[in-house]
């Protein structure tokens, strides 16, 4: 008996395309997700190290760290609010409770955004000399954490309790036993 499938879910065919959205089965917006919610995590936690040990040589590099990592992570945010934008414009009904999820969703991930980029100006035009982390920036890097984590909370309800923009399997062939793998859009020979 096979133990691993692998094409199936690397592959678009059979997949159709849905602009920014993504391919069905395959959206933008959710991987695009991780990259921002991890860099707000981890640039709390360097610059909670760098303000714990501003007196240490190693200070300034983990708050170098944490400007590196919320850069990034602003960078990224940006294509995931693109992405998010349009899943919300085209996949969901006003006056739904899904929708009014999204709405909460959207709005706390659009002040981690502000915070974030606040956060990562500062950095780079009003302390970008320091030699570790501030009071006022521990506190945008811990705000942005805790608002980021809110915010993937209300995500992640909406993929795994709302079903949002999933692909439904039903009595899937891909659930049942068989040695044959099944793309998208197509049913098994046997």
């Amino acid at each position: 008996m096979r133990h691993f499938s692998f094409r199936p879910p690397l592959s678009l065919r059979g997949r159709r395309f849905k602009g920014l959205r993504g391919w069905a089965g395959k959206p933008f917006h959710p991987p695009l997700t991780d990259v921002p919610v991890a860099a707000y995590l981890l640039a709390a936690a360097f610059d909670l190290i760098s303000f714990i040990g501003q007196d240490e040589p190693w200070a300034r590099d983990f708050y170098r760290a944490a400007t590196f990592t919320f850069v990034g992570g602003v960078a990224v945010s940006v294509l995931a609010a693109l992405t998010g934008f349009w899943d919300w414009l085209r996949s969901s009904t006003p006056g739904t409770q899904a929708r009014r999820t999204i709405n909460t969703h959207a709005w706390i991930m659009i002040l981690v955004s502000v915070l974030a980029l606040a956060n990562s100006g500062l950095r780079l035009f009003a302390y970008g000399d320091s030699g570790h982390t501030n009071g006022l920036l521990v506190v945008l890097s811990l705000l942005s954490a805790g608002l980021v984590s809110l915010g993937a909370l209300y995500g992640g309800a909406l993929v795994y309790e709302y079903g949002f923009n999933v692909e439904t399997a039903g009595d899937h062939p891909v659930w049942h036993v068989s040695e044959e793998d099944v793309f998208s859009g197509s049913q098994p020979t046997s």
